[in-house]
């Protein structure tokens, strides 16, 4: 049976309710306010929006038939002094619960759905925002007007007001009250602890490099880079060619500037007119060329020893890659590569 305040449902509805919902939830007949009885079944989302009242969230929840009325979910916090306790979010819940379970579920931290976004090693900063859009649901012209106010980021001073390099990659969990610029203030806050953790700023020094240099030269051996333990050498091809202040020649920083991903990098491309094309320009690009891990970091500051002046990936499908000082080898594994990518 149900108790109403002027509605009396008949047996027939009562039973489709009760089929429907499983015995467990039908309604209790106790004094007070309407409640389910039960832990509920089967699933629904709900949100409870920033700043929101206990009366609030039990509309919310009645409104989704989580609970059979607002009063039997207020009292149930009022009686446990949980009003305090009630957080924003998106929370798994059951339909026609009893509100001390559904109060319980809320207090639950398992139940809340948490949105997370995953940002690999390396990628470039406007595939960063689109992946940060997607993942947050965040429009994407929130990120894009975000970057173009780089002051209100938090970035180190030496980043110069670039955001490219300093959006550390790992996984974040977004917050439902999250902000475009929340997201990347926590990325960047991300970025300083690593950069803590490596002591960029003395090491990059030690290096004869501003920390702008470290990261932007840590961009292009996370870029060049197939394993792991390739980085510090591919750093020490890097450091052996500034000191003979030879240009860089990285195909990496051409297809930067072409906003494109490819091993094919031909004659024309390399005279494509930018100050981050290092077949063109000596030294480092004004700038970073994507966001590096701890990982191409570390190998900056803490770089091979040896005499190599080129490396070539020759197998890029096992991550296969040769390191000589000799030009004629260089040009042997060029050929390798080539013909592992059909263009012989």
């Amino acid at each position: 049976m149900r108790r109403s305040t002027g509605v009396v449902l008949g047996g027939a509805v009562l039973v489709a309710a009760a089929i429907a919902f499983g015995v467990q939830s039908v309604v209790r007949t106790a004094p007070g306010a309407e409640d389910f009885e039960g832990a509920g079944t089967g699933s629904v989302t709900v949100e409870i929006t920033p700043g929101a009242s206990a009366g609030e969230i039990a509309e919310t929840l009645k409104h989704a038939g989580v609970v059979a009325s607002t009063q039997s979910f207020v009292d149930e916090v009022v009686r446990r002094s949980k009003e305090a306790s009630l957080h924003p979010g998106q929370y798994r819940m059951k339909r026609r619960m009893a509100a001390a379970a559904a109060l319980d579920l809320l207090l639950t931290p398992a139940s809340r759905v948490i949105r997370k976004v995953t940002v690999p090693e390396g990628m470039r900063l406007a595939d960063v925002l689109a992946a940060l859009a997607k993942g947050s649901g965040l429009p994407l012209s929130d990120f894009t007007k975000a970057v173009a106010e780089p002051d209100k980021l938090r970035l180190p001073a030496y980043a110069k007001g670039q955001v490219e390099g300093f959006l550390f990659p790992a996984t974040y969990e977004v917050e439902p009250t999250a902000t475009a610029a929340d997201l990347l203030r926590k990325m960047i806050v991300r970025f300083r602890a690593a950069a803590r953790h490596v002591d960029l700023e003395r090491l990059a020094a030690e290096r004869k490099l501003t920390p702008l240099q470290a990261v932007t030269m840590a961009s292009i051996v996370q870029a060049e880079g197939g394993q792991d333990a390739d980085y510090p050498k591919i750093a020490r091809v890097i450091f052996n060619r500034l000191d003979r202040g030879a240009k860089l020649e990285m195909d990496s920083t051409v297809n930067y500037v072409l906003r494109r991903h490819t091993l094919k990098v031909s004659m024309q491309d390399t005279k494509v007119a930018s100050p981050y094309n290092t077949y063109a320009r000596e030294g480092l690009p004004p700038g970073p060329i994507g966001n590096p891990g701890e990982k191409a970091l570390r190998a900056v500051l803490h770089p091979a020893s040896g005499d190599w002046y080129w490396f070539v990936t020759t197998d890029p499908g096992r991550r296969i890659t040769k390191f000589t000082d000799k030009e004629a080898e260089f040009l042997k594994y060029r050929e390798e590569l080539n013909k592992n990518l059909g263009t012989n």
